[in-house]
C-alpha cells in the first residue's frame, strides 16, 4: 500500500510539474508573438511588463529576462530622446547580466548584449563611437565564437563591420561576407527550444542589399 501511495504521490508531481511547464511554454510563445508584432514604444512596454511578470515567477528561466531586454533595446531605437534612449538601455543590460548568469553559455544572450552596445553607438556617434564601437564588435565575435551557427550573432556583427567601414572610408567585402553567412544561418536555424530567438532576419536582408 505504501509503495503505490509513493507512485501515485510522484506522478501527480510529475504531472503537475508538466502541467506547470506547458503553461509557462504558452504563455511565453504568446508573449513572444506579441513583442515580434510590436510597432510602439507602448507595444513594447506592454510586452516587456509581460516578461517581467512572468521573469519574477519563472526564476530559473532564461528567456523572459532576454525577450524582456529585446523590448528595451527595441524601446531605446524608436525613442528621440537621447537620456531615454540611455535609460532604456540601462534596463536591457540589467536584464542581460540577469540572464547570462542564468544561462553562461547562451550565444544568443551575449548577441544580445552586443546589440546593446551598438544602439549605444547610434546614440551619438560622433562621440560614443570609440568607446562603444570596439566592444560591440567584440562582444558579437565572442557570440560568434560561442555558436557559429546563431544567425543573430552573424547578422548584428556584420552590420558592426559595415558601419565601421563606411566610418573609415574602407572596403566593406569582410562585413558583406559576414552578412552573407547570416542570411545562410537564417535559412538552417533550427533548435530543440520552442522559445528561441528568431528575429532579425529582414534586418539582415535589408544590410546585406546594401552590398555591391
Amino acid at each position: 500500500m505504501k509503495t503505490f501511495i509513493l507512485i501515485a504521490v510522484l506522478m501527480l508531481a510529475l504531472l503537475s510539474a508538466v502541467f506547470a511547464n506547458d503553461r509557462y511554454t504558452e504563455a511565453m510563445q504568446k508573449s513572444i508573438q506579441a513583442i515580434y508584432q510590436a510597432q510602439t514604444i507602448p507595444d513594447y512596454q506592454t510586452a516587456v511588463n509581460t516578461f517581467e511578470r512572468i521573469a519574477a515567477m519563472e526564476k530559473a528561466e532564461w528567456e523572459p529576462v532576454y525577450y524582456a531586454s529585446y523590448g528595451y533595446i527595441m524601446m531605446a531605437i524608436r525613442e528621440q530622446d537621447k537620456g531615454a534612449k540611455d535609460a532604456y538601455l540601462d534596463q536591457a543590460m540589467k536584464g542581460i547580466a540577469r540572464a547570462q548568469v542564468l544561462a553562461p553559455g547562451e550565444s544568443e544572450i551575449t548577441a544580445l548584449e552586443g546589440f546593446a552596445y551598438m544602439i549605444r553607438v547610434s546614440v551619438d556617434p560622433g562621440s560614443r563611437g570609440q568607446q562603444y564601437a570596439p566592444v560591440a564588435m567584440k562582444t558579437l565575435s565572442k557570440a560568434v565564437a560561442m555558436n557559429a551557427e546563431n544567425p543573430r550573432a552573424l547578422s548584428l556583427l556584420g552590420q558592426m563591420q559595415y558601419g565601421t567601414a563606411e566610418f573609415f572610408g574602407s572596403a566593406t567585402t569582410e562585413a558583406c561576407a559576414t552578412l552573407g553567412k547570416a542570411l545562410a544561418k537564417f535559412e538552417s536555424f533550427a533548435t530543440d527550444n520552442p522559445l528561441a530567438p528568431r528575429w532579425g532576419k529582414a534586418v539582415a536582408e535589408s544590410a546585406k542589399a546594401k552590398c555591391r
